[in-house]
């Protein structure tokens, strides 16, 4: 099918166009992910798959953007499309997902949400003592700031690691960040497609989400991990003609 590269936003965004057709879909992909995760699951559509910034071919932010500020972002793509449109996001891409649909009501039809870190089920762990006190001798000007990112990086995740300048405090931020009020102020149908072993986003993540939902649907897969756009193509299509299917039907 017809697949374009085209840049968005005076070029701060670029994506894949699928189809020749108005898009009516708009994938969002997760962190350190592209828009090709989606080929499968767009094949057949008009539709669009971006590469969020700092991702892919689209330059990073700024500086350290929230999910509501690519979501801002985002919603410059969503004008040059079919209104209202079903957004799916996947992991990063669905915080993203979750606020243009909270934002932009009359311009979203539908979401789908797979491996979705929206909320937090536990306290987050403390930095070890040893950290605090690098941290404390750090803004001190007793450790140096080389010594000090090696120590980050020793504690960090394998995401915190592999990023680097804005796109680390991009990833702070984000992994700080829960989604309680928006998933409350989204009044479409939200389709959420879970692994069943997903680690990163747990499907317990899913089943408080489900609870502050207007509108949810909740599809878990047996033995499907986090990346459900390469793993499970097939069913976050479905998801999406579910959402799609009130817009086709004839009376």
């Amino acid at each position: 099918m017809p697949r374009v590269l085209r840049a968005y936003a005076d070029g701060q965004i670029f994506g894949d166009a699928y189809g020749a057709g108005a898009p009516r879909v708009l994938a969002l992909h997760g962190w350190r992910r592209d828009r090709s995760d989606f080929r499968q699951v767009l094949d057949g559509l008009d539709a669009v798959a971006i590469d969020l910034p700092g991702f892919g071919a689209s330059p990073p932010p700024p500086d350290a953007w929230a999910a509501s500020d690519y979501a801002a972002s985002v919603a410059i793509v969503l004008r040059e499309m079919a209104s209202p449109a079903v957004v799916i996001g996947h992991s990063f891409g669905g915080r993203v997902a979750v606020h243009l649909a909270a934002s932009h009501p009359t311009r979203v039809a539908g979401v789908v949400l797979a491996g979705v870190p929206l909320l937090r089920l536990t306290k987050p762990p403390a930095p070890s003592i040893r950290y605090r006190i690098a941290r404390q001798l750090h803004q001190w000007g007793v450790i140096t700031d080389a010594r000090m990112e090696a120590r980050r990086h020793r504690s960090g995740s394998s995401d915190y690691r592999a990023a680097s300048g804005v796109m680390r405090d991009v990833f702070v931020r984000a992994v700080n960040e829960t989604y309680e009020d928006e998933l409350r102020e989204i009044t479409c149908p939200v389709e959420l497609v879970w692994g069943s072993d997903d680690t990163a986003a747990p499907v317990a993540v899913a089943k408080r989400a489900v609870e502050l939902l207007a509108h949810p649907s909740l599809t878990v897969l047996s033995g499907a991990g986090h990346l459900t756009p390469i793993t499970a193509p097939r069913e976050l299509r479905a998801a999406v003609d579910r959402l799609l299917a009130p817009k086709t039907r004839r009376p």
